[in-house]
């Protein structure tokens, strides 16, 4: 998702002992001192103000510790469970959250706010809390293809026409999230056998695969930097951004999406069982889902906030694409396949 420069640091605590030394507001039970610790992946990313608001109404100090990407920061505290090294995870994403509830990681919580949730994001279970969403899909370079003459795929199965051949960056689902995500879709749209036929005609037709997101956009994709490949595995909020932080103003998007390829990540967050600070975690959970949080993370992390009420940034809604009907897989069935999945795409590509 990310566009930006993370310059987060290990803990965000120093930043705001100024505000700790206000009125604490609201009680958070016995509990409640010493900082409490967010874990999440290293694409996290929210305004330090926002996270200063909720030490200035509890008094308790954030404590923000990355742990790699998102299958990564899931790892860590899986191993760590019986010995926490943080009191809420953010950034359990679809894909990997029927594992994290087996592992039973986390306490039950209904968080305040839940109930102006899209219901559609909501899961079955109060053991996580839908925070955003995101959709993964093929983004195009528009400059590109006009100046190829060359028409912009029209859908998933045309990205294997001989046409565009060696024009194609994805990333690698073993080691990637939107790589992961994106195989996923390509199994929701087409099936699981027709979509590994579908990978054999990608890598007949030349696709580049790489370890990660920044190595596919920032190494290979024609717009952002000077590689050769003008599709690249993104986001549906990657127009905005380029957008944003355009090198000239501009109200144009130079990079487009293919909404047929196009599937729905959603991010999770829950109390970790074992924190020895639930009344503080819960209180964070609440902080993560309340409006202030929600409308700083389109900007922020170039994601969708998972509330409705919440008013989106006007760059976001002129540039962002909302798909109607995402890909989406159940996850007991993502969670069955998995594994299977990825091997099966690291003999079929890689090997």
């Amino acid at each position: 998702m990310r566009h930006r420069s993370r310059l987060l640091t290990m803990t965000l605590t120093a930043g705001l002992l100024l505000a700790a030394c206000t009125d604490p507001g609201t009680d958070t039970g016995a509990d409640a001192a010493g900082p409490v610790r967010l874990l999440t992946h290293d694409s996290f990313d929210v305004s330090t103000e926002v996270l200063e608001t909720f030490t200035a109404d509890t008094g308790i100090d954030v404590e923000v510790i990355p742990l790699g990407d998102a299958g990564s920061a899931l790892n860590r505290v899986i191993l760590t469970k019986d010995d926490p090294e943080g009191d809420v995870l953010f950034g359990v994403d679809s894909t990997f959250l029927t594992r994290a509830l087996a592992e039973d990681l986390f306490l039950p919580h209904r968080a305040a706010g839940l109930d102006a949730v899209d219901p559609a994001l909501l899961p079955d279970d109060e053991r996580v809390t839908p925070i955003d969403f995101g959709d993964v899909c093929v983004n195009y370079d528009r400059g590109w293809f006009a100046e190829a003459g060359l028409p912009v795929p029209a859908d998933l199965a045309a990205l294997a026409d001989d046409r565009y051949a060696g024009l194609l960056a994805v990333q690698n689902p073993a080691t990637s999230s939107p790589g992961l995500a994106f195989l996923l879709g390509t199994i929701a749209r087409l099936g699981e056998d027709a979509a590994f036929t579908f990978w054999e005609r990608l890598r007949a037709n030349d696709v580049l695969v790489t370890d990660g997101w920044s190595d596919a956009y920032y190494g290979a994709f024609t717009h952002a930097s000077d590689g050769d490949r003008p599709l690249v595995v993104s986001y549906a909020s990657s127009p905005p951004a380029e957008v944003l932080f355009a090198a000239e103003p501009t109200d144009t998007a130079p990079t487009g999406v293919i909404v047929d390829t196009c599937y729905r990540q959603v991010e999770y967050a829950g109390v970790l069982a074992s924190t020895p600070r639930p009344d503080a975690a819960r209180a964070l959970l609440d902080h993560l889902l309340s409006p202030a949080f929600q409308a700083d993370v389109p900007l922020t992390m170039f994601v969708f906030p998972a509330r409705t009420d919440v008013p989106l940034p006007d760059v976001f809604t002129a540039h962002a694409v909302l798909p109607d009907e995402p890909l989406t897989l159940d996850p007991a069935r993502i969670d069955a396949g998995r594994e299977g999945w990825i091997e099966r795409f690291t003999d079929t590509v890689l090997r």
